[in-house]
């Protein structure tokens, strides 16, 4: 009993300090799902847009902060109809919302930049 008394006198106050730390550094456990992944390496690089991608966004009254903030960040990549291991750089299809489409991007995400090729209104 004398051992778990101790035990835990230095198990409470020791996960309290790594959360501490970990929660100051921003860090988070939710994006190691390859999902999570590839929508945070896409937000990291730089936007370039195609021609049909910006008369899209225009046409369907989207505008920059909605489209990163949004659908990027809380759309669903779909693997099935995604190149992610082409070289050198691989093609994916997002969908926002996850539930019920409404949204289709279609981009290249390259060692640099990201290129949005087409976006679809699926409704």
């Amino acid at each position: 009993m004398k051992k778990l008394k101790f035990y835990l006198i230095g198990l409470i106050p020791g996960l309290a300090i790594v959360f501490f730390v970990l929660n100051k550094k921003g860090a988070s456990c939710s994006g190691y799902l390859p999902n999570s992944r590839v929508i945070a390496e896409t937000l990291s690089k730089d936007f370039k847009y195609s021609e049909p991608f910006k008369a899209e966004m225009t046409a369907l009254k989207i505008d920059e902060k909605f489209l990163k903030d949004s659908i990027i960040t809380k759309g669903k990549v779909d693997f099935d109809k995604s190149h992610a291991q082409k070289t050198p750089c691989p093609d994916y299809v997002l969908v926002y919302p996850e539930t019920n489409p409404t949204y289709e991007i279609t981009y290249e995400k390259c060692e640099e930049t990201v290129t949005l090729n087409s976006l679809k209104k699926l409704k």
